[in-house]
């Protein structure tokens, strides 16, 4: 094989390979066996039916062709080691001459990992606010757990909007029943917009044992899109009403005696939640002004398969509630031209951030050891809700334990990067990473970073 390489960009490679065709013999003779062993030809046993029999019956460009597929990627990987490229991503493969007989020529364009300066991080320093509790933010707290012990009770008067109804519904079609229309004794809350549109403005005004009549469009099942004629009913009508801010509150709704005390365990809370969101935000630009300083580029290629990749998450994700990535354009009031513009943004941000700890982590030599890969595969086989062996088998499977591997590496170089860069905040007080530790482990509200 003899090969050369030709630099497109400081994030991208092209390379021109030929192989002679003897080199390709042992590939040609593993496609005749793969295909041997799956056509059947009459008088031979599967697997031994000779090559002039299959050159026949399959054809000998189809052989070569599978040779060839067979043989790329190792002729890739013998020209990517001899010419010590680190690359990135898959390689584009373009067959620039290839005949029986004849060596193969082609290229293959492949994005390579730039070459990277990183400043010293000692020399970078991040600021960020300081953390505050407003006392408006215990009190949304404690509107919240109020509301979680409200009580509802029965009113003598028309309802309004906040207010509990129970109702019967039935909805018609030119007076045809529509499937799934009709409920009866259900509670709704007045103004929440949860049943179908135009109800909550009937039920204003409306006191125990009224109807009323009202029209809406229908957007699911066999009459998706008509007009419904809904009869309403209501039966009760209940006033939702909040406890009083007091010491016996604190007692119902929490392990404390008096409100004072259960006021200053929110505002711990509180303040360790955003600890851990500070911390978060110190990383996040602190790695900004490095990716910046160092001036890394963003190969292509990678960013293409990024997007590809993160598009399709959010499509799965889509489905997995019923929904459509046009559904979700629609109720975000966006096109897809920004969509792609707002992955693309992110990827690009990714991928160099990505580069800059792949630096970092050769620079300081970060190795990954086995309890801590281990450590990793356990604690996403747990959110994936799987056996920790068969998340790995999987991972294996489908080529991916490498990048779980280099996940793992690559948190651990930006550990190294937090504690050897300066963050503070605005009030001048350091920020290390056992603040973040000491917050995370006293705080379960399940933050995921």
């Amino acid at each position: 094989m003899k090969s050369t390489v030709e630099t497109l960009s400081p994030t991208r490679v092209k390379l021109a390979i030929e192989v002679p065709f003897d080199e390709l013999k042992p590939s040609l003779q593993k496609a005749y066996r793969e295909i041997g062993a799956q056509v059947q030809v009459p008088g031979f046993r599967r697997g031994k039916i000779p090559a002039a029999v299959i050159d026949q019956r399959v054809g000998r460009g189809a052989v070569l062709n599978e040779a060839v597929q067979e043989a790329i990627p190792q002729q890739i990987l013998a020209a990517v080691r001899e010419h010590d490229v680190k690359t990135l991503g898959r390689p584009e493969v373009e067959i620039t001459e290839f005949a029986d007989n004849e060596p193969l020529r082609f290229t293959a364009e492949v994005d390579v990992r730039p070459e990277i300066t990183v400043p010293d991080l000692k020399t970078i320093s991040v600021t960020v606010p300081a953390v505050e509790i407003g006392d408006n933010e215990i009190d949304e707290q404690i509107n919240g757990l109020r509301e979680r012990f409200a009580t509802l009770k029965t009113v003598d008067r028309p309802a309004a909007e906040g207010d509990y109804v129970q109702l019967d519904l039935k909805a018609t079609v030119d007076g045809q029943e529509v499937p799934g229309g009709s409920a009866t004794n259900i509670s709704h809350e007045v103004g929440s917009k949860q049943l179908l549109p135009g109800l909550d403005e009937v039920l204003v005004g409306l006191v125990a044992d009224a109807d009323a009549q009202f029209t809406t469009q229908l957007v699911g099942g066999d009459f998706a899109g008509r007009d419904a004629e809904v009869e309403v009913k209501v039966r009760s009508v209940k006033d939702k009403q909040l406890p009083e801010v007091d010491d016996d509150f604190a007692q119902m709704a929490s392990e404390f005696d008096t409100l004072e005390e259960l006021r200053n365990d929110l505002r711990e809370r509180l303040t360790k939640v955003k600890k851990v969101e500070q911390i978060y935000a110190a990383r996040d630009e602190a790695l900004k002004q490095l990716v910046e300083a160092a001036d890394i580029p963003a190969p292509e290629g990678v960013v293409k398969d990024e997007v590809e990749g993160r598009k399709q998450a959010m499509t799965d994700q889509l489905e997995r509630i019923g929904a459509t990535l046009q559904d979700y354009l629609t109720s975000e009031d966006k096109t897809e031209e920004q969509i792609d513009q707002e992955l693309t943004e992110a990827a690009v941000e990714g991928v160099r951030i990505q580069l800059l700890l792949d630096t970092i982590a050769d620079a300081e030599d970060v190795q990954v050891s086995d309890d801590e890969f281990g450590h990793e595969i356990v604690h996403r086989a747990q959110r994936a809700q799987m056996q920790p062996q068969q998340y790995y088998d999987q991972l294996v499977q489908s080529g991916a334990a490498a990048a779980v591997f280099g996940d793992v590496r690559r948190g651990k170089a930006l550990a190294s990067v937090m504690e050897q860069v300066e963050m503070k905040d605005s009030e001048g007080t350091v920020l290390t990473l056992d603040d973040l530790r000491a917050a995370s482990e006293d705080d379960h509200t399940g933050h995921n970073h």
